[in-house]
């Protein structure tokens, strides 16, 4: 009933942003600073909108924002190209945390290609370099935009011709939503170029992560074409707003996105609720889509991969054995079959909490049920066996696994690194290590992570890192924040400033946890000015920062502002009680004496310790 109860208030939510999301998906984007300029008169009603996407063509109307006005329309032609960068359907499925196999087809690029992207990226820099006084980021960029940008795009000599040059420079521009939006609207007006939904995508993509919804709505607007061309909206445009909104546990915008399905007369079935499902799960909503599974049964009836999702959630994102055991348990007395998914998702959640005994007795279960184990399964139980101690066994089953026809792959070999590494035996580590060479494997993020972790000198840290880039495995952001923390600790200031602009050039210093990590790393080692600047940096940027963080800043400069504040000498007041029989004032014992050295001297107080407990002495 909790489910049931939950989801019918979120659905009652929903309802309420319903009329802010219809108002911008099917009337355009009335905003105080629109995007686009509409003629509301040719727009149709919702209903008698045709949504299809075969060989059409849609035609921007203005750009009056950033002062772009050109008489020529550019045209976006449809293609069905999903955005890379983005998990679809039963993604989080994996049962290890490296979740690192990626299939991305990229063009070749050549040396004049990457000189463009160069180029244009450069002009983008610019605009976020040009700040004076107290403007903002974003405040400077609008008032470069419309006077600069456009001739300084135009003078470059960078033409347009295909969609490649516009999503790598939207990709690497990515953490600038303003400077990758005037580029997308400028290379829209160059001839011979067209946007293609897969740029349009990522652009949208590129919005909704810095929470830009509107925005993003209203480039919706603008694909959906109207009278004037067929809809080059994709499933996988929703779909991205759906996870947008899934991120910042949004429930009730997703559940209504997911509803638009219909209204853009796209298909919506059992595989779209179970990708909206593992969307939600991904993000953490792992209860909110539990509850929809259940209140929706009549809809969408269930079904073993509904389950297995919900349980992934519980077991691996949220990592609450209870909860997935609780599950499981539903799943039995509902009749739902188990399979191999199911079996592999719980037991990495067991061997993840160090329970080696209920890994053991599922994967025997699962056993005698007659369910072939797969890599995945094969993977938590060698990590499970491998973080109790039992080295020799987990080699055993690596064996067994290869006897099966099962090849071992790099997750397999990372299951025996990391509780390796982690007990300190770096030697037995490594003999793993040079396995997955001689097995021609290349290692992975999640590799040099267990290996970071052992090392203890910065030396042999920026050994590692230059390693993982000579095997064609860079250091993410995760990496930089792992190695700037362990330099912060060691005081090596020089390394922690060359690793940090090396994110910088890289885009990867662009959220709060990476502001976070160097700014406490400063403040604990008594560099306030330092903390103080990167902290005045991140709020340029607009970067939101973390509330322990901000009140740590307030305090100080409260602080610093009372102590370098001067003192004010003021007339000292005396009513009749305070003199004597004289008539003069008569000074409390140590009057002048009580504000001098008091900045040396420490606060003492002396602490009682009675029955395990400690007291502050009265």
């Amino acid at each position: 009933m909790w489910s049931i109860r939950r989801v019918y208030n979120l659905l009652s939510s929903s309802y309420l942003v319903a009329a802010r999301l219809n108002s911008v998906c099917y009337r355009g984007a009335h905003l105080s600073n629109s995007i686009f300029s509409f003629d509301h008169t040719t727009r149709k009603s919702t209903s008698s909108h045709s949504i299809s996407g075969s060989g059409a063509q849609f035609t921007f109307l203005n750009f009056g924002t950033l002062g772009y006005c050109n008489s020529t329309s550019p045209v976006f032609q449809p293609l069905n190209v999903g955005v890379s960068n983005e998990d679809d359907g039963f993604a989080s499925e994996e049962v290890d945390d490296d979740n690192e196999t990626h299939s991305v087809h990229l063009a070749p690029k050549n040396e004049e290609f990457e000189h463009e992207v160069g180029i244009v990226l450069g002009i983008l820099r610019s605009i976020g370099c040009k700040q004076s006084g107290s403007e903002s980021l974003a405040e400077n960029l609008r008032l470069v935009s419309c006077a600069q940008v456009r001739n300084m795009l135009d003078d470059c000599g960078v033409s347009v011709t295909s969609e490649e040059l516009v999503v790598d420079v939207l990709s690497r521009a990515r953490n600038n939503w303003e400077a990758a939006y005037t580029f997308f609207l400028w290379a829209a007006k160059q001839p011979g170029y067209a946007h293609s939904a897969r740029t349009c995508n990522s652009m949208i993509s590129i919005l909704a992560k810095r929470r830009k919804f509107d925005t993003a709505w209203a480039l919706i607007d603008e694909m959906r074409g109207g009278r004037i061309g067929s809809s080059v909206v994709t499933p996988d445009t929703l779909m991205i707003m759906i996870r947008r909104y899934c991120a910042v546990h949004d429930v009730g915008s997703a559940i209504n996105t997911f509803h638009a399905f219909k209204r853009f007369n796209f298909h919506v079935g059992k595989e779209e609720f179970q990708k909206f499902l593992a969307a939600l799960c991904r993000y953490k909503n792992v209860q909110d889509a539990e509850g929809l599974l259940f209140s929706n049964k009549d809809t969408y009836p269930f079904e073993t991969k509904s389950f297995n999702i919900i349980l992934n959630g519980w077991s691996n994102v949220i990592g609450s054995p209870r909860e997935a055991k609780r599950l499981w348990k539903v799943m039995m007395e509902r009749g739902i079959k188990l399979d191999v998914v199911s079996f592999s998702s719980i037991i990495s959640s067991y061997s993840k909490t160090n329970r080696l005994k209920e890994v053991l007795r599922l994967y025997d279960r699962m056993k005698r049920m007659g369910i072939a184990p797969d890599r995945k399964v094969y993977n938590a139980v060698i990590h499970a066996l491998a973080k109790g101690g039992l080295v020799k066994e987990s080699l055993n089953l690596l064996k067994a696994m290869e006897d099966s026809g099962i090849p071992p792959n790099v997750v397999t070999y990372n299951s025996l690194i990391k509780p390796l590494c982690r007990a300190r035996k770096r030697g037995e580590a490594q003999l793993v290590l040079d396995e997955i060479f001689r097995q021609g494997l290349r290692p992975t993020i999640q590799t040099y992570h267990a290996f970071m972790r052992t090392q203890r000198t910065g030396e042999d840290v920026l050994k590692l890192l230059d390693k993982m880039k000579e095997t064609g495995c860079p250091p993410n952001k995760d990496t930089y924040i792992m190695v700037i923390r362990k330099l912060c600790r060691w005081r090596e200031w020089d390394n922690v400033f060359k690793l940090w602009n090396e994110m910088s050039d890289n885009g990867l210093n662009d959220d709060c946890s990476s502001y976070t990590v160097l700014i406490h790393g400063l403040f604990l080692n008594a560099k306030m000015e330092e903390a103080h600047k990167t902290y005045l940096e991140m709020k340029e940027r607009s970067i939101v920062p973390d509330p322990n963080i901000d009140r740590l800043i307030q305090t100080w400069l409260s602080n610093k502002q009372m102590a370098e504040s001067p003192t004010i000498d003021s007339e000292v007041r005396f009513t009749d009680s305070d003199r004597g029989s004289s008539g003069k004032a008569r000074f409390p014992s140590g009057w002048f004496h009580r504000g001098r050295g008091f900045q040396e001297k420490l606060e003492t107080r002396k602490v009682i310790k009675e029955r395990g407990f400690s007291f502050w002495k009265q």
